[in-house]
């Protein structure tokens, strides 16, 4: 058997590129999707003439005026984003059967066994870019490679509205000279850690045993020695169940204490029970989960096993999770761990 033929589509900032093709006008201006600065707003996306500026997803939107005075900051649409990336997936679906979602603008394709255009993943994926240009009017950036690993990052390097191929032969050296910082799962943490080990790329972690790399990294160790010589075995995954349900909420000014915490607590319930309401037939609660952000941007987890967990176990883990950085809080979320999924009695589970 050959290698495999994966395609990673990655849209072009997604939410802004939607909204630029619905009004060309913001095409021409530093555009950010997000929330209000006077109200704690985060950019979701922003276009490429607002990153020029450091504007960057995740960034507080108040931080994002600053860097870009202006920009033009427009609340999101996610109706009409789920409706795009439908559209999306549907010209996906006329290829290949083997989608993996990541996210509304970003998916997996496994293409190996793909008639069209002469079974050739290069050509698949020049097609779909351009149909998806055509059809939908946004970008799509690609990348093709025998694996997931390789896919995704090959998908990244000639953004926007590019396409870069690894080849089975190439991937030897391309991995060689790859930044460590490129592998999956290494963070700054991470990456800091190798660079003290003088490892700057992957041909540097070649020379670590798998077991020298297990002792530093722990488990991580044996996927950073296969990925490190372009080894991922990972199938695409055609259905990706949902391991958790949760709410959060930023509120416009911190929470000083852990009284002020605990009074948010039943609207955050009420929320979350409305958000599982559909879910319930199916799938069982496991567990509780409460997450704290502190004011200083620090944030904690504390979460339990209960398989019906009540306000008093959720004060419980709050008061766990405070108790950690004693300071202002400027974000909580609540969310139930869930068990696997359960079909309705007389339900078939769906063939893959």
């Amino acid at each position: 058997m050959g290698p495999r033929k994966i395609i990673h589509c990655d849209c072009d900032c997604f939410y802004a590129a939607v909204e630029m093709r619905d009004n060309p006008a913001l095409a021409e201006i530093p555009l950010a999707i997000g929330g209000s600065s006077d109200r704690r707003g985060v950019i979701s996306t922003c276009n490429y003439l607002a990153r020029e500026f450091g504007v960057r997803s995740a960034l507080a939107t108040a931080r994002a005026i600053k860097l870009c005075p202006n920009l033009t900051v427009i609340p999101g649409n996610m109706e009409k984003y789920r409706q795009v990336s439908q559209q999306i997936m549907a010209i996906y679906r006329d290829y290949t059967d083997l989608i993996e979602p990541l996210s509304l603008d970003e998916a997996y394709l496994d293409v190996t066994d793909c008639d069209h255009c002469k079974g050739s993943a290069t050509l698949i994926a020049q097609e779909i870019r351009e149909r998806i240009k055509k059809e939908v009017g946004i970008t799509v950036s690609a990348g093709v490679a025998p694996s997931k690993f390789l896919a995704k990052i090959a998908s990244d390097w000639d953004k926007p509205d590019g396409l870069y191929v690894i080849r089975p032969q190439d991937v030897e050296s391309f991995v060689e000279v790859l930044p460590v910082e490129k592998i999956f799962g290494v963070g700054e943490k991470t990456a800091a850690r190798l660079h003290k080990l003088g490892i700057k790329t992957c041909g540097d972690l070649r020379g670590y045993t798998l077991a020298q790399l297990v002792d530093h990294f722990g488990s991580f160790g044996k996927r950073l020695y296969e990925l490190c010589r372009g080894i991922d075995d990972r199938p695409v995954k055609v259905s990706r169940e949902r391991k958790s349900i949760s709410v959060e909420h930023t509120y416009p000014e911190d929470l000083p204490d852990l009284n002020q915490c605990l009074q948010q607590l039943p609207m955050l319930m009420e929320s979350l029970a409305r958000r599982f309401e559909k879910h319930r037939d199916k799938r069982t609660v496991t567990g509780a989960v409460v997450k704290v952000k502190f004011a200083d941007f620090t944030q904690t987890t504390a979460e339990h096993a209960a398989e019906q967990p009540d306000m008093e176990l959720f004060a419980a883990l709050l008061r766990e999770a405070w108790e950690r950085g004693h300071k202002p809080v400027r974000l909580l979320g609540v969310g139930y761990r869930l068990g696997q999924y359960q079909p309705k009695q007389g339900e078939q589970l769906r063939l893959l």
